[in-house]
Formats: structure tokens, C-alpha cells, sequence
């Protein structure tokens, strides 16, 4: 029997990774994530998946970015009945970001209907709270480097994938295959995570694209944060800090108490973090040592280093604050969430500050904010952008593309096939050029909802 690969998302777009894996009458789907940024990608998520989620047998998440297991709560609640097989801190990671997906949603939803800003009718929510908690029942985990079963005669093997807290690459065998799912890789020289595993021997391998066109700069995130927050006390803003709850927020929490613990910085200077599931991830931390590179002092300044924000009051209340002071608020790329508030409030004051970290997907706010608009929409109406933008280069979790390519070459044996996914066509498409002239392997970019082999 042979085994097919079916590119469901994270095909021609770093957003919705789903890849269906059959073997005879099984189904595997490794990744289920949520399209994010353009609309046209957006409005997959309210369409059928072209296998009904009761035909799929399992899942396996390589990480819990929402982009990577969103989608789970849609998937059963639409009738899949299976297991999902994670890491310890993947598993720990959906049980606070699903939830909180689904309670944004609804809390958007509800906005729009009450301000009457909805196109349709009535606003709904994608899925609801309910619907993700009722998924995590069926997450099971399994320990890096130990071989499992997800589905009789399959075998799979978490490695460590660097990125985020849990994240891995995922070695599938099958029906004599060995398939390797790189998942998204981090960097070889993250300020926090240590870097990934050495990839395994496989035939065919999928490995993701995001910066597949790009090299990071050799300017870490502490030198490159500093001078622009030394210019916000000076003047006495307010920095809005769109965080991803999980990795980014740890990483610039991290980044700031080292310059105030250098002096650098005003030690007075607040910092608020205002993200009840990023102040719960940043309590992880010191559960996940092993995959660190902080040292004990280091994790402990972490959990001090800002007031944690749980409330929504609490959050309303630091509108009656002035500054100098820094909000890192959730989400990264300015999708919703409580982000959305503060850069309604804040943007059109030049004296402000708006950072953004890590890749900015097309389609978002974040991307319209890196892009020098002098609005942005939130909430049905045009906000004026005078606020200094500034788009850090050095604050990504994604492994560049001399890191990518690095990654395959610490395979023991050449991979006679390899897929580029999680990339805008153009990251896909160089990176595709370079491992063809570099390593003379077989290398192709799928296309949405397309079938291997064709």
C-alpha cells in the first residue's frame, strides 16, 4: 500500500499547516492550524476540509502556535474522534492557547455586534471557549526521542525543534517511509531556546520556508531593543509591544530586564504584560529548564520582570496611566486581542512607540503597521499612525535560511525528495533554488490541496 501526502495548508502560505498523511484506509493528519492574515486564507477556516474529520484517524502537533493546532477544537467538535499526540510542553501550551483563541473570538464576535459593525447579520465566533476545551481531553503527550505509536503499524519520534517551549520536528514511519516533519525550526543563536536536534535520516522530508529567503542580522535583540527604548523614556511614550503569548513575550521580557539589570535602562521603568495566557506561559518556564538556555538567575528575573495583567480591568485601568512605560500585549501580528486597545489608544501620539516582533504575515495589522501606513483599521474605523514603528529584525523564532539549510545537512544520508512549506511563495521558491544548487536534491513547493505523489 502506498503512502500519499495531501498539503491541506502551510502550502504557498506561513499559515495553517495540515498535512495529510494516508496509508491504505489510515489517515494521520500531522499539524492542524489556522489560516491567518489575508482574508481570501482566512475564509479557509470556515470552509470544509475536503476529508471529513471523522475519517481522520489521529493527529500530531510539531508546536502550539495557532497556526499549528488551531484549527483542533473545529476539527472535533466536527466529529473527529482520534488522538493528538504532543510533547509534554505542547500539550501544557494548547491547554492555555486554544481556550484563549476561542474566548478572543468570542469577545470579538460580541464587539461587533454590539457596535454594530458586523457585515453579516450577526458576528460569530470561528469557534467558541467550549469548543476548545472540549479538545484537550484528547491530547495526549510523548516524550522527545521516544518512539511511539500514533495508529497500529505507524512509528513516530518527537526531536527537538528549538522555536518555542515543545516544539518539535516529527520523523513519521510508514508503510516502509520514513517522512520528516521539520515543523518550524528556531535559530542555532536564539537569546533563549536552545537550538534544534540534528535531523534524522528520512526519504522525504517538509521543511518550512518562513524566512527562507532571509538572514537574520548578526544584532541580537537586547542591542537592538535598547537605543529605541532609551528614546522612549527620554520623551516619555508609550511602547506597544504585539507579542506572540508564547516565546516572544518570554524573549523581550527577558530582553529588557537584562538592560535594566545592566542599567540601561531606568530600573522605575514600568513594563506591563498584559496577556493572561502569556503570563501563564512565562510561569512555564522554569517547568522546561532542559530546553533552555537561561540560567536559574535568569528564569527568576523573567517571572519578576513585569507586572502581570490578567483582568480586563486591570488592563482598562492602564489607559489612566502616562509614561514612560512598555505594554507587551498579545497578539503578535495585531489580529485581535486586547492589543487592539492599546493601539487604538496609543498609535496617533507621536511621542508613542509601536514595536513589532518577528515575522508579520500579509494580510494583518502587523503587516500594514511594518509597511509605513498612515492608518490602520481597527474596530471598523481608521486609527492615524504617529507613532515611530519599528519592526525588529533580530527578535524572530525562525531558523533564517543558512539556518535551514544547515538543519538538512546534519542529515547522516541526502533526503531523496524534499517539499518547501510555511513560506510566502517567494521564501519558498529561493529557498527551493538553493537547496537544489547547494545540495542537487529533489525539491519541490506543493501547492495548496495538491497530492503526493501526484
Amino acid at each position: 500500500m502506498s503512502v500519499s501526502i495531501t498539503f491541506l495548508g502551510g502550502a504557498n502560505s506561513v499559515t495553517g499547516s495540515k498535512f495529510l498523511v494516508t496509508h491504505g484506509q489510515q489517515r494521520l493528519m500531522v499539524d492542524c492550524g489556522l489560516f491567518q492574515g489575508y482574508k481570501q486564507l482566512r475564509l479557509r477556516n470556515w470552509s470544509p476540509l475536503p476529508v471529513a474529520p471523522n475519517r481522520i484517524d489521529a493527529v500530531i502537533l510539531t508546536h502550539a502556535h495557532l497556526d499549528h493546532s488551531g484549527y483542533l477544537p473545529l476539527l472535533v467538535r466536527e466529529g473527529f474522534a482520534g488522538r493528538i499526540y504532543a510533547t509534554p510542553g505542547t500539550r501544557e501550551l494548547c491547554a492555555l492557547l486554544l481556550p484563549d483563541s476561542g474566548h478572543i473570538q468570542e469577545e470579538d464576535a460580541a464587539y461587533l455586534n454590539r457596535h454594530g459593525l458586523s457585515k453579516h447579520a450577526q458576528a460569530l465566533p470561528l469557534y467558541t471557549l467550549r469548543d476548545a476545551v472540549a479538545c484537550l481531553p484528547r491530547i495526549k503527550s510523548m516524550a522527545f526521542a521516544k518512539t511511539f505509536e500514533p495508529l497500529p503499524g505507524w512509528r513516530a519520534t518527537f526531536s527537538q525543534a528549538g522555536h518555542i517551549l515543545g516544539a518539535a520536528s516529527v520523523l513519521l514511519q510508514v508503510g516502509g517511509r520514513r517522512l520528516l516533519f521539520s515543523g518550524d525550526l528556531g535559530r542555532s543563536d536564539d537569546l533563549m531556546m536552545n537550538p534544534p536536534d540534528q535531523a534524522p535520516a528520512a526519504d522525504t522530508v517538509l521543511i518550512e520556508s518562513t524566512y527562507g529567503n532571509r538572514e537574520h542580522p548578526s544584532e541580537d535583540l537586547i542591542s537592538e531593543i535598547r537605543p529605541a527604548l532609551q528614546r522612549l523614556v527620554k520623551r516619555g511614550g508609550v511602547a506597544v509591544i504585539p507579542v506572540f503569548a508564547v516565546g516572544r513575550a518570554q524573549a523581550l521580557l527577558h530582553a529588557i530586564a537584562e538592560i535594566k539589570q545592566a542599567g540601561e535602562l531606568p530600573s522605575s521603568l514600568p513594563v506591563f504584560l498584559d496577556s493572561p495566557m502569556a503570563v501563564q506561559t512565562t510561569r512555564l518556564f522554569s517547568d522546561y529548564t532542559a530546553t533552555l538556555r537561561l540560567d536559574h538567575r535568569q528564569i527568576q528575573a523573567l517571572t519578576r520582570s513585569a507586572t502581570m495583567i490578567s483582568t480586563t480591568e486591570e488592563s482598562k485601568s492602564l489607559a489612566r496611566r502616562h509614561g514612560p512605560m512598555v505594554i507587551l500585549s498579545a497578539s503578535g501580528m495585531a489580529t485581535g486581542g486586547r492589543v487592539l486597545h492599546h493601539l487604538n489608544l496609543y498609535a496617533s501620539d507621536h511621542r508613542n512607540m509601536i514595536i513589532l516582533t518577528g515575522y508579520q504575515a500579509p494580510g494583518t495589522r502587523g503587516a500594514t503597521l511594518a509597511n509605513g501606513a498612515s492608518t490602520v483599521r481597527i474596530f471598523g474605523h481608521d486609527v492615524s499612525v504617529n507613532a515611530e514603528v519599528i519592526q525588529l529584525q533580530s527578535a524572530s523564532a525562525h531558523a533564517d535560511a543558512t539556518q535551514l539549510l544547515n538543519w538538512l545537512r546534519t542529515m547522516p544520508t541526502p533526503a531523496p525528495q524534499v517539499y518547501i512549506v510555511h513560506g510566502d511563495n517567494g521564501a519558498s521558491d529561493q529557498l527551493r533554488s538553493r537547496i537544489k544548487r547547494e545540495f542537487g536534491w529533489q525539491v519541490q513547493v506543493p501547492e495548496h490541496g495538491s497530492i503526493w505523489p501526484g
